[in-house]
């Protein structure tokens, strides 16, 4: 049996509305919006609110050292999170489908640092994970998305990626959420 919502989740709404506003340009108050939340939240709260909330912090930053702090925690809480919890939340999302994100923003990260092993790490996880993507828009979306940062990492290329999402000029909103509040 599958648990359905048994009401709006104000914490989850308040994420995604800040979500919106940092992809519609106004970066510096949803990054505050987002920290608030954490600060609310904590450390020990709800690990899905706390893996969506990093996950999408993590894009507010353009230092990708910034951004990997919040990949970090991001991935910390997903392993935290039950499927239980997830189909609580949403029916339709699967705790297995976060993975492939999760670790190509770490791989991201990394290659923009230079750390290129580590990259190399986080990318073949995200590729183990890929199966789990649906077949969809965002699905597509990390798939090529995974071409792109395994073709940077192979090339030794620091410079961040057109097409990710952030604060970064022409790239905020690029990225399609999946449907209903999963993590991207």
């Amino acid at each position: 049996m599958t648990a359905t919502p048994t009401g709006p989740d104000p914490t989850m709404e308040a994420i995604g509305r800040a979500v919106v506003e940092g992809r519609s340009g106004g970066i510096a108050p949803a990054r505050r919006k987002l920290l608030a939340l954490w600060s609310t939240i904590g450390v020990t709260g709800d690990p899905l609110h706390r893996c969506t909330l990093a996950h999408y912090l993590a894009d507010l930053y353009e230092d990708p050292a910034q951004g990997l702090a919040w990949n970090i925690r991001a991935l910390d809480a997903a392993d935290a999170v039950t499927e239980q919890r997830v189909q609580e939340h949403h029916a339709g999302l699967r705790l297995a489908g976060f993975y492939p994100s999760l670790h190509l923003n770490l791989a991201d990260d990394y290659r923009r640092l230079g750390s290129f092993d580590a990259a190399t790490e986080h990318m073949n996880k995200a590729r183990e994970h890929a199966p789990d993507l649906p077949q969809d828009a965002y699905g597509a979306f990390l798939r090529a998305a995974l071409d792109e940062v395994a073709e940077a990492i192979s090339q030794r290329d620091t410079t961040p990626r057109g097409s990710a999402p952030g604060p970064t000029a022409g790239r905020a909103g690029t990225h399609p959420s999946p449907a209903r509040g999963g993590v991207t």
